[in-house]
């Protein structure tokens, strides 16, 4: 059996990671992997045809600045597939790129299945997209619960959801009897997340330094706690020596896990890092800010009521959030303030936090990988050539 993978950055990548062992256990005989991936791939056994940071490229002038280079890419990625007639074809998210080399696959082997595995955010902006996907999409793995019922809504391609690889990390987000008596003592630990983008860091760093201060002087002594980004490592050191209170800055994973598993409470930019705090059961407050082109772009297409993930999995507002104008270091300051001391407020957000683990686990307990391998070795029949 030969199974053709194509990611685009390296979230992608651990996907494709996970996916690999699980069609491994589950394909009833061996396998062979090619096309686009990343390190944890490469641990796999997979060789990508180039490296994946040739075409791992986020935002508009980026994009521009690398288009010959993603255009060459996306030609001999076509060619490569098209050379080595695999059985079945997964893209993995990064629709700018695998979109684009699904198409144009699905154009020169109009018999051979495509699995997209991570839905592109039809149901935030753009929804269009999703009957687009129709003619080179046959079947889509979601990550977010609702998502399949946004693709029917949107006349998309038959989706399923398969669990959102979180969910096999649970462990590591619960916190110990230990650890639950940090999250009650004084000072009070408060996870401070301000992306994991050059752009978010810039703008988020200063408000949420000036928010934090703030905290201070309603609730009295907290410690604020940064898991840092480690290629933006500079960056966010340099910000935080201009802030008014001090901060610890931790670095790795294992030590982000950790203040998940102590904070008190978050504040956090939007984005999945917001879907971990839920499932550690830390109360939040989600900020975000763009430039004023982006923002009014977004004002254009975005069809949601809210941009924060556990809100919409919860389909209600239980996570306060604060975009463009509306983040400011007061407003944070005092919606943090209602989430670090006892009361009304946090034990709302606690309530609803409990909710996440039901909404996402899969009905049989299964892992997401092996839910979406048996997807994959469903979709895959032999193609004519």
């Amino acid at each position: 059996m030969r199974v053709w993978l194509v990611a685009g950055e390296d979230s992608g990548d651990q996907l494709g990671a996970k996916l690999m062992r699980s069609l491994r256990d589950l394909a009833p005989e061996p396998i062979y992997f090619g096309g686009v991936g990343g390190e944890a791939m490469a641990a796999q056994g997979f060789a990508s045809l180039f490296p994946l940071d040739d075409v791992a490229v986020m935002g508009y002038l980026p994009v521009l600045a690398r288009l010959p280079t993603l255009l060459r890419r996306i030609r001999e990625t076509v060619a490569d597939i098209v050379a080595a007639k695999p059985d079945i074809l997964v893209i993995i998210d990064s629709p700018g790129f695998t979109h684009a080399v699904a198409k144009r696959v699905r154009k020169a082997m109009p018999s051979l299945p495509i699995v997209d595995y991570v839905s592109p955010s039809v149901w935030a902006w753009r929804p269009w997209r999703a009957a687009g996907m129709r003619p080179f999409i046959d079947h889509v793995l979601a990550l977010l619960p609702f998502e399949p019922d946004a693709h029917r809504r949107l006349n998309g391609p038959v989706c399923t959801y398969v669990g959102h690889p979180l969910i096999e990390r649970l462990a590591d987000l619960r916190p110990d009897a230990h650890e639950i008596a940090v999250r009650e003592a004084r000072p009070w630990q408060v996870a401070v997340l301000p992306g994991s983008r050059r752009s978010e860091i810039e703008r988020l760093m200063p408000v949420f330094g000036a928010a934090l201060k703030c905290l201070e002087e309603r609730v009295g002594s907290i410690e604020g706690v940064l898991p840092a980004v480690t290629r933006h490592r500079a960056l966010i050191e340099r910000h935080a020596r201009a802030w008014d209170i001090p901060v610890r800055i931790v670095h790795g994973e294992e030590a982000k896990l950790r203040v998940f598993r102590r904070a008190r409470a978050a504040l956090a930019a939007s984005g999945t890092v917001t879907l971990e705090l839920a499932l550690a059961g830390v109360p939040m407050v989600v900020a975000y800010k763009v430039s004023r082109i982006e923002e009014a772009v977004a004002r254009s297409l975005i069809q949601v009521p809210t941009i924060v993930l556990p809100n919409l999995i919860l389909g209600e507002s239980a996570m306060p959030e604060f975009v463009q104008s509306d983040c400011t270091a007061e407003a944070l300051a005092d919606a943090l303030a209602l989430l670090i001391e006892d009361g009304p407020a946090r034990a709302a957000q606690v309530r609803a936090l409990d909710r996440i683990d039901g909404l996402m686990r899969l009905p049989d307990g299964d892992e997401p990988s092996r839910s979406a391998a048996r997807i994959v070795l469903a979709t895959c029949s032999p193609h004519a050539a």
